[in-house]
């Protein structure tokens, strides 16, 4: 588990950069051809490094999951994911109602109380993330 945990930003980097190498190099068919094959082997290697580890860290993770140890995870995985998300969803709607309440406040400045009720409420998209979370941590 460890070697994926290691070798994962690696190959999601290599992914995320074969385009930008594409388009700054002249051969950029021969160059994401290159980056598809070294990211084939670097997830070739990661799979056998997983496939040959040694089988004492799964029995003992084995025997803490039976202990109870390990029931709470889902709960706080999903807490950050849902704190996250809505975060992330928060700061796009802040991003788009900003934009427009500004451009609308630089022609009629009258609007301006309106305008801060729809930027406040793509905020609440956060607080609403953020709630769900501490409930999950709760039943955690």
């Amino acid at each position: 588990m460890l070697a994926w945990l290691i070798g994962l930003p690696l190959v999601v980097g290599a992914a995320a950069l074969a385009p930008l190498a594409a388009r700054r190099w002249r051969r950029g068919v021969a160059a994401l051809a290159v980056t598809g094959v070294l990211l084939l082997a670097g997830a070739l290697a990661l799979l056998l490094a997983a496939v040959s580890a040694a089988p004492t860290a799964a029995a003992a993770t084995a025997a803490t999951a039976a202990a109870g140890a390990g029931g709470s995870t889902g709960a706080l995985i999903g807490a950050g994911i849902a704190v996250a998300g809505s975060s992330i969803g928060a700061g796009i709607a802040v991003a788009y109602t900003g934009a427009a309440a500004l451009a609308i406040m630089s022609e009629r400045p009258e609007l301006f109380g309106r305008s801060m009720v729809i930027v406040g409420l793509a905020e609440g998209i956060a607080i609403y993330g953020l709630v769900i979370g501490i409930i999950l941590i709760g039943k955690a």
